[in-house]
């Protein structure tokens, strides 16, 4: 609505009646002298209010875009309510409906309004008539944006009780008219968003309890009532709003929605500070990096491994980047994972040296957790791989090529731990070399080099356990990767460490990874394209 037309709260006058006095119908106003009905009819003249700034009030809100444009019909265009000129009376033809009720449901509405109407059949005297008028002296008409009107024969006081906007509005309507146009005060609402909320939210001026009300309509609704009772200054139906939502839990959409409506407007800090402490949490935000760091360490130390397994999935997923969850918050502090990959490398590093018997100490205090060596040591390569599965989402794992090739002590404990316990290391080297086969993972070619020569030959080794504890490793895949991670080196390296693969094959066979197509693509560049280029080079 025109964000131009603003304003002023008024004193609130006198106490609302405790009843629903209030008659509605989708139609237009009857007609009468000032509304005489002609197929086209054309808009009457009409005279808006002068712009008013908007001013708060104590436990009210005060909206950034007050989305509400109300406009006087010219007194001077209406005339005494004929006593039989009541709803009911209005012919079909002038009936405007929205676009979803159909003809019977309007007139079904239109008879549920007229009995709560008083009885005006009979009036014999000007005094019952205006006695009348008193009860339902504002006619409120509602155009719907998107088409479709609804008018509602209001009271003034409960209007002006409970809407500082519409007190405005009928005070200056009553300073400019006198005679029979002070009888009827005619409104009119434009490009009203939604006609039903609309009228839903005047309803509730009429209510005494608004809560029961909001709890039968639900959240969803609420919110849009809260937005209307705003947008025309309904105090109390704003307090109880709020005063439900903070209450009841809210699903994803529907805090989309209010956090959206705090946006466009403004309340009063005292009654919304509970609601913004559920929608906003700015001290968490700037501790947000050492909660992820502590709940990186707690998982890496749980003892179930069921509970671990799941806090893995949780802590990943609210971490990694395509999380809905990674919003407008500072990316997780690289130091910190590469803090906590270091300690489960110790931890890796003292299992060895516990299974090789090299560590007494270590041994003793490490027996007495009760779980057995391979699966304490299987739990640290678990961790090492989660963590490297988020520093590859997040782009952070280079450094972590040249921790790896930098285990000089890993590399030595493999050498002399069982094959039950060593294939464990082949596992992390796997998971390189796999992000490096499939360009999930890009580093200088030393680093490449370097984590290939130390690491291939343990990998050729294992490759047979592997097969047969694969623990969620794609063999084919791994076969792949690693042929493609060794064709990212200079042909002089490759030819070192193809050739030292071609070994391995033809001594253990099927216990060793096929490289064959791989080595294809090697034999090809380094003799075939190099022959042809040196025979026109020598021309």
């Amino acid at each position: 609505m025109d964000d131009s037309f603003r304003l002023k709260a008024r004193p609130r006058r006198g106490t609302p009646p405790r009843r629903l006095s209030c008659c509605c119908s989708f139609t237009v106003p009857p007609r009468s002298p000032e509304n005489p009905f002609h197929p086209h009819p054309k808009p009457s003249q009409k005279s808006e209010i002068p712009s008013k700034s908007a001013s708060s009030f104590p436990n009210s809100p005060q909206s950034n875009r007050l989305g509400f444009v109300g406009r006087i019909l010219s007194p001077g265009r209406v005339s005494p309510i004929d006593s039989e000129a009541t709803i009911d009376s209005i012919p079909e033809e002038f009936i405007v409906s929205e676009p979803s009720p159909i003809p019977k449901a309007n007139a079904q509405l239109r008879s549920e309004c007229s009995e709560k109407l008083p009885a005006r059949e009979g009036l014999g005297n000007n005094a019952k008539e205006e006695g009348n008028l008193r009860v339902f002296d504002v006619r409120l008409n509602l155009k719907g944006k998107y088409g479709g009107s609804l008018v509602l024969e209001l009271n003034s006081e409960v209007l002006s009780a409970n809407s500082s906007v519409f007190a405005d509005l009928i005070a200056d309507y009553w300073k400019g008219s006198s005679g029979l146009a002070a009888r009827l005060c005619r409104i009119e609402v434009p490009e009203v968003e939604n006609l039903h909320v609309f009228h839903e939210t005047i309803e509730l001026m009429f209510e005494e309890d608004i809560t029961k009300r909001l709890l039968k309509i639900g959240v969803y609704r609420s919110i849009d009532v809260l937005e209307v009772s705003a947008g025309i200054m309904f105090t109390r139906g704003v307090l109880s709003c709020l005063k439900y939502l903070e209450a009841v839990p809210w699903s994803e959409e529907e805090e989309e929605k209010l956090r959206s409506l705090f946006d466009r407007f403004k309340f009063d800090d005292a009654t919304t500070s509970d609601i913004l402490a559920r929608l906003y949490s700015l001290d968490l935000v700037d501790s947000q990096q050492n909660l992820a760091r502590q709940l990186v360490w707690s998982i890496t130390t749980c003892a179930d491994a069921s509970a671990r397994n799941k806090l893995k999935s949780l802590v990943k997923g609210l971490l990694c980047k395509s999380s809905v969850y990674e919003k407008d918050y500072p990316d997780m502090n690289k130091e910190d994972l590469y803090v906590v990959c270091q300690s489960c490398l110790d931890s890796l590093l003292s299992l060895l040296e516990e299974a090789s018997g090299t560590n007494s100490c270590v041994k003793l205090v490490k027996e007495e957790t009760g779980k057995p060596l391979v699966e304490r040591i299987s739990k640290q390569v678990d961790n090492i791989n989660w963590l490297l599965e988020i520093l590859l989402d997040r782009q952070m794992a280079e450094a972590f090529v040249d921790m790896w090739a930098d285990q000089g002590e890993l590399l030595r404990m493999h050498e002399s731990a069982s094959p039950m316990v060593r294939y464990e290391l082949s596992r992390v080297s796997a998971m390189l070399f796999i992000a490096l086969g499939t360009r999930k993972l890009h580093c200088r070619s030393e680093a490449r080099l370097g984590l290939l020569q130390t690491w291939l030959k343990p990998m050729l080794l294992d490759f047979g356990w592997l097969q047969r504890c694969r623990k969620g490793l794609d063999m084919r895949a791994l076969e792949e990767a690693m042929g493609q991670a060794l064709l990212t080196l200079p042909l002089k390296q490759q030819y070192m460490l193809f050739m030292e693969w071609f070994r391995c094959f033809c001594k253990h066979g099927t216990e060793c990874p096929n490289l064959s197509k791989s080595f294809q693509i090697w034999w090809r560049r380094s003799f075939l394209r190099g022959s042809e280029s040196y025979a026109v080079e020598s021309r």
